[in-house]
């Protein structure tokens, strides 16, 4: 038998036969060291090739590794879908559309009467032409203070590239409430401070506040992660070699004067922008001095006298010149834009279409989300090499590229068993032995309960998983897909894990357990679920709720995920991070 193979081999690839008068290596050795001494000897050609029989072609190779579809869109339970679906994509545009106006129409119409460009107006001439600026939390604030709005939370901050360079913008809108800080105010600046400090990316503020909302201070000034945060973490990040680049285009007061005060480099609009400790009528209650605004704290005079600032601009617009100069004299790694007819990046889009997504995701919970479905409107081609496919199948791992950048993706497929606990631990430790981002998409109720399930370890199992995803020193980036319940809600990546990025799709919900599960557990203890509790609980747990309170970074529409996933990566990959394979240090696992 062994001979016929070898016959047929040398028919099929006939140069084989020459091995057989192939010099050994003594022979090649006398021949290298010939050559090296200048004599003539040359030594014999041999050709090896690989055998017709192990050659797969780079189409064959990837087709093992392209996800199926299933998704029938003619189908009654789509069409159901995407119509629940699209009523709360409608819902969302509405209420974003309504947070980006800012303030009244009176408080936007006196900005304009004072030749100031409008919040938004100002982030948008920041960033470079034909990128896109990754706004963070818009709903902010909505809903959270009886007597006021604070659309956005009174400050627009996001990711955006400034001359090539991805930077943190923070600017501040002075048509909501005078630009004042609220709590909710706060926790966005300092999130996106966070942001900027854990990816390594310059800051750009963009300065136009009264400070601290005085009726708010017991919620705004004392704590650890109040007003005073702000300045401590830039002159951690200045120390760290992120830059802080402040623009002072309006009121800059109190503690606010600060951010100017401790950033590297400053520009002020000179007759509208102002920094002091103090404003004017407090220094006359408190020294008897008359003074005015530009004379206390004017750009000529912080420019010319004081040195607080280190550039005069005339209006928004040449600030803004300014800034992007100063950015773009950083010295620091660029990402600029291919020229205008160079080709495309060298990466696939998905093989399916992204909006089958509204099809596919559905607002009642209790229907299984086809996970594998999500994943292959996502990845680059579609392709996913799933790792340990038919072992815990309750948790989907394998790896995939994202517009070229390679992750390892983590998501649920149904309750959390002991396997698959085990399985993510696996999985994880190999994406952060080999320095791979990592992407989690959440559907989970949480861990399995129950007599067999405490007996198979699903306590320390589950730990495993906790530990993994609490260790693993790689970026990580999280996306609700669905239910966030219970302990399911750590093992996946949840905001207190702290993911680069958190973002929900607008049918997710996230909480201890949803209302129906509560009324459940009430009537076993013994007690009746109060109807307005059970209501609340389901309120509570809401999309919209959450990004209320920054518990994520943005409620997004479902086929944008990709997009959403491709803008955290480049902020997390790019720039001046070094992602270094096999520094991760694990803690003990319960074997």
């Amino acid at each position: 038998m062994r001979s016929l193979r070898t016959s047929r081999l040398a028919t099929a690839l006939p140069v084989t036969k020459q091995l057989s008068s192939a010099p050994s290596s003594r022979s090649l050795l006398a021949n290298a060291r010939s050559r090296h001494n200048g004599s003539a000897a040359t030594a014999p050609v041999v050709l090896c090739r690989r055998s017709i029989a192990s050659f797969i072609s780079p189409h064959q190779a990837e087709a093992i590794s392209r996800l199926p579809t299933n998704v029938d869109p003619s189908s009654d339970e789509y069409k159901e879908n995407e119509r629940l679906m699209g009523e709360a994509m409608a819902r969302l545009e509405e209420l974003t559309l309504r947070v980006q106006q800012g303030g009244p129409p009176k408080a936007r119409e006196k900005h304009l009467a004072r030749k100031k460009m409008l919040p938004r107006d100002r982030v948008t001439a920041l960033v470079d032409p034909g990128t896109t600026f990754m706004e963070l939390s818009p709903l902010a604030g909505h809903e959270l203070y009886p007597e006021a709005d604070v659309p956005a939370g009174g400050i627009i901050t996001g990711v955006g590239v400034v001359e090539g360079v991805t930077c943190v913008i923070v600017a501040n809108d002075s048509t909501v409430k005078g630009g004042t800080y609220y709590p909710i105010t706060v926790k966005k600046h300092l999130r996106a401070q966070a942001v900027a400090q854990e990816n390594r990316l310059p800051c750009i503020y963009l300065v136009d506040s009264g400070g601290a909302n005085l009726p708010h201070q017991a919620d705004v000034f004392p704590d650890r992660d109040h007003f005073g945060r702000i300045f401590y973490n830039q002159a951690r990040m200045s120390a760290a070699g992120i830059p802080q680049i402040a623009v002072v285009m309006g009121p800059c007061t109190a503690g606010g004067a600060y951010v100017p005060a401790m950033s590297d480099e400053s520009i002020i609009v000179g007759e509208q922008g102002h920094i002091f400790l103090a404003g004017p009528p407090l220094v006359k209650a408190a020294t008897g001095e008359v003074v005015s605004p530009e004379e206390l704290g004017g750009g000529q005079m912080h420019s010319s006298v004081s040195g607080v600032t280190d550039y005069l601009a005339v209006d928004d617009a040449h600030a803004i010149t300014l800034a992007r100069r100063s950015i773009s004299n950083l010295n620091y790694p660029r990402n600029p834009l291919p020229p205008a007819g160079a080709a495309p990046a060298a990466f696939d889009e998905p093989l399916y279409s992204p909006d089958e997504l509204l099809g596919i995701a559905s607002t009642n919970l209790r229907k299984p989300l086809p996970i594998h479905e999500v994943i292959a409107r996502i990845v680059d081609g579609s392709r996913f090499a799933e790792f340990k496919r038919d072992y815990g199948t309750t948790l989907v791992t394998g790896f995939a590229h994202i517009c070229g950048q390679r992750v390892g993706i983590v998501a649920n497929n149904g309750i959390l068993f002991s396997s698959a606990a085990v399985k993510g631990a696996h999985f994880i430790e190999l994406c952060a032995q080999r320095g791979v981002p990592l992407v989690f998409l959440q559907n989970i109720s949480g861990f399995m309960v129950g007599r067999d399930a405490e007996r198979e370890g699903i306590a320390k199992n589950g730990a495993k998983l906790v530990t993994a995803v609490a260790c693993a020193d790689v970026p990580k980036l999280t996306v609700v897909v669905g239910g966030s319940f219970g302990a399911g809600n750590y093992g996946m990546c949840g905001r207190a894990y702290s993911p680069r990025f958190l973002w929900m799709w607008p049918n997710a919900r996230v909480g201890v357990m949803g209302g129906e599960q509560l009324a459940a557990v009430m009537e076993t203890v013994g007690q009746k679920a109060d109807p307005a509790l059970r209501e609340r609980i389901d309120r509570e747990s809401g999309a919209v709720f959450s990004s209320a309170r920054l518990w994520d970074d943005g409620v997004i529409p479902p086929q944008h995920t990709r997009r959403y996933l491709a803008l955290g990566l480049r902020a997390a990959m790019e720039g001046r991070n070094e992602v270094k394979p096999g520094e991760t240090k694990f803690g003990v696992f319960r074997m």
